[in-house]
C-alpha cells in the first residue's frame, strides 16, 4: 500500500521563517526521485531550489507561484511505496498511511535530506487529527485531508479547503478549533516587529499553519492605508481591487528580498545615530597604478579590489570602526576579523555578498572573490552565508552614474565608505590647474562607535591611498 508524505517548507536557516514560491519545478501526477529540486523559493536571503527527500507521485502541491508560506507549510505531498488498490471502509489515522512532517524511516524511501547545504529537516511534532465527515481523517487547522485511497490524489483534485489560501492544488482542507489556551509558536522576528510596532499579538489572527502568526499578519494588522475620496474605507486594511485609488497606482508587497532590505534598512534609521563626512580625492595616480598592475599580467584586478585593498588598510588603522553594537549590554563590540560587505545590485534588488576575512587577502584575490560573488547575485545563486555576516560595507555607487551619496549603514555594521564615479574635473596639481580625474568619497559612521576624528582620520588615510597608492605600501 502507497504512503502519502507531506513535504514542508524547511528552516533554511540564518533566522528566516518564510520564503515566496517562484517557480514550481514538478506538476501533480510527476514522478519525482529522491533529493530533486521540486520548487524554487525565494528567500529574504537568496534563491535557492528546494529538493524533496522522498520519491514517488506527487499528489497535491500548496501555493501557487508568487505565494509566501511561512517555515513548516506543506510543499506538496508524495505518495511513496507499492500503488494501493483501493479500500471500501473508513480510512481512519491509523490506516491512511500519511506521515505529517516526518522524515521516512531508516531504510525507507526518503533520504533524510531538506536543501542541500543547508542541514536536514527534524522531524515534526504529529498534529492532532479529527474524523472529517465522509470516513476521511483530517488535520486540525487546515492539515490536508486523507482519502481511504491512500495512492491516488484527493478525488476533489481542484478543491480548495478552508485553512489554506487558493493556491493549494489537488487536496482538500478542513479545520478544527485550536485548543482554548493553546497558542502557535511566533518566531522572534514576528514578535520583535510587533513589539516595534506597538501590536498586542494576543489579537491577531494568524494565518499560518495552527493558526501560526506571521510577519505578513503583523505587517496587515498595522496597516493604515489613506481613505479614498468617495468611497468607504476598507475595514481590514488589507489591499484588495475594490479599496485602491481610482488613478490606477500599483501597490506591490514589501516581502522577499525587497522586504528583507526594507526592514534592515528601517532598523538601521531606527536605532544607529548615524553621521556622514566626505571628501574629493584625485584618483589620477590610483588609476594609473591599476593599469600598471594589469599590464604586468593575468588575472586582471578590478578598480573595486584595489579600493576593497585599501580599505582593509584603513580599517587596520582604525579598528574600532570594525564594530557593532550591543545595544541590551549597551557595549561596543570590536571585531577581530574584516568580513568585507560591497553592495550590488541585481534584477531582484540590491544585495550585499560578503568577502569573508578581506583582511588577509591581497588585490587579486580580492577582485577573485568579489567577481565571483557578483555573478553569484546576479544568478541569484548566493547562499545564506555569503550574504550574511559582514563587518564593513563598502558602497560602489558611482557606477549608478552619480557622485555622492549619504548611505544607511547596513545593520548591525557600524560604518560605510562610498565611492561615487571618477570624472574629469579642473583641480589643482602642483601648484597648477590641470584637468584630472577626481571622485568623492563618502563616510557614513555610527557616532556611539566613534567621533568625527575618528571617522576623519579614517576618510582622509583612504582619500590619501587613492591620490598617492605608494601610501599603501607601507602597510602591504
Amino acid at each position: 500500500m502507497a504512503v502519502v508524505r507531506e513535504f514542508t517548507l524547511p528552516d533554511l536557516g540564518e533566522g528566516l521563517t518564510e520564503a515566496e514560491i517562484v517557480r514550481w519545478l514538478v506538476q501533480v501526477g510527476d514522478v519525482v526521485a529522491v533529493d530533486q529540486p521540486v520548487v524554487e523559493v525565494e528567500t529574504a536571503k537568496a534563491m535557492v531550489e528546494v529538493p524533496c527527500p522522498y520519491g514517488g507521485v506527487v499528489t497535491a502541491r500548496f501555493g501557487e507561484e508568487g505565494t509566501e508560506l511561512p517555515v513548516g507549510a506543506p510543499l506538496l505531498t508524495v505518495a511513496v511505496g507499492e500503488p494501493a488498490t483501493g479500500s471500501d471502509g473508513d480510512s481512519g489515522p491509523e490506516d491512511t498511511g500519511r506521515d505529517s512532517g516526518t522524515l521516512a524511516p531508516p531504510g525507507g524511501e526518503g533520504s533524510g535530506n531538506v536543501l542541500v547545504g543547508y542541514g536536514t529537516q527534524a522531524p515534526a511534532a504529529r498534529r492532532p487529527r479529527v474524523r472529517a465527515p465522509g470516513g476521511r481523517a483530517a488535520r486540525t487547522q487546515g492539515g490536508p485531508v486523507a482519502t481511504g485511497e491512500a495512492g491516488k490524489a484527493s478525488e476533489a483534485g481542484e478543491a480548495v479547503g478552508a485553512g489554506r489560501s487558493a493556491g493549494a492544488v489537488g487536496s482538500v482542507r478542513a479545520a478544527a478549533p485550536v485548543e482554548a489556551g493553546t497558542r502557535a509558536v511566533i518566531s522572534p522576528l514576528v514578535r520583535r516587529l510587533a513589539r516595534e510596532r506597538g501590536l498586542d499579538l494576543a489579537h491577531v489572527c494568524g494565518s499560518g499553519p495552527d493558526g501560526l502568526i506571521t510577519r505578513a499578519d503583523v505587517e496587515r494588522a498595522t496597516a493604515s492605508p489613506a481613505p479614498v475620496p468617495g468611497r468607504a474605507a476598507v475595514a481590514s486594511g488589507t489591499p484588495s481591487a475594490a479599496g485602491r485609488p481610482e488613478d490606477g497606482a500599483e501597490r506591490i508587497p514589501l516581502r522577499g528580498m525587497r522586504g528583507a532590505v526594507a526592514e534592515k534598512l528601517g532598523r538601521s534609521r531606527r536605532e544607529i545615530p548615524d553621521a556622514t563626512c566626505w571628501v574629493d580625492a584625485d584618483a589620477t595616480e590610483l588609476l594609473a597604478a591599476r593599469r600598471a598592475m594589469n599590464a604586468a599580467g593575468d588575472p586582471k584586478i578590478s578598480l573595486l579590489a584595489v579600493l576593497a585593498r585599501i580599505t582593509t588598510a584603513a580599517l587596520a588603522r582604525y579598528p574600532e570602526l570594525n564594530a557593532t553594537v550591543d545595544t541590551e549590554a549597551r557595549e561596543i563590540v570590536r571585531l577581530p576579523g574584516v568580513h568585507l560587505g560591497f553592495a550590488a545590485q541585481t534584477d531582484r534588488g540590491l544585495v550585499v555578498p560578503v568577502v569573508r576575512n578581506a583582511h588577509t587577502l591581497n588585490a587579486v584575490r580580492l577582485s577573485e572573490e568579489i567577481a565571483r560573488l557578483t555573478e553569484a547575485a546576479r544568478a541569484g545563486a548566493l547562499t545564506p552565508a555569503e550574504l550574511t555576516g559582514g563587518t564593513f560595507t563598502l558602497n560602489n555607487y558611482g557606477v549608478f552614474g552619480v557622485d555622492g551619496s549619504t548611505p544607511i549603514i547596513n545593520h548591525p555594521e557600524a560604518a560605510m565608505l562610498g565611492v561615487g564615479r571618477i570624472v574629469p574635473k579642473p583641480w589643482v596639481w602642483e601648484g597648477e590647474l590641470a584637468v584630472r580625474q577626481v571622485v568623492q568619497l563618502s563616510f557614513t559612521f555610527d557616532h556611539r562607535v566613534c567621533d568625527g576624528g575618528t571617522a576623519g582620520g579614517f576618510l582622509r588615510y583612504v582619500a590619501d591611498c587613492v591620490e598617492r597608492p605608494a601610501v599603501l605600501l607601507r602597510s602591504v
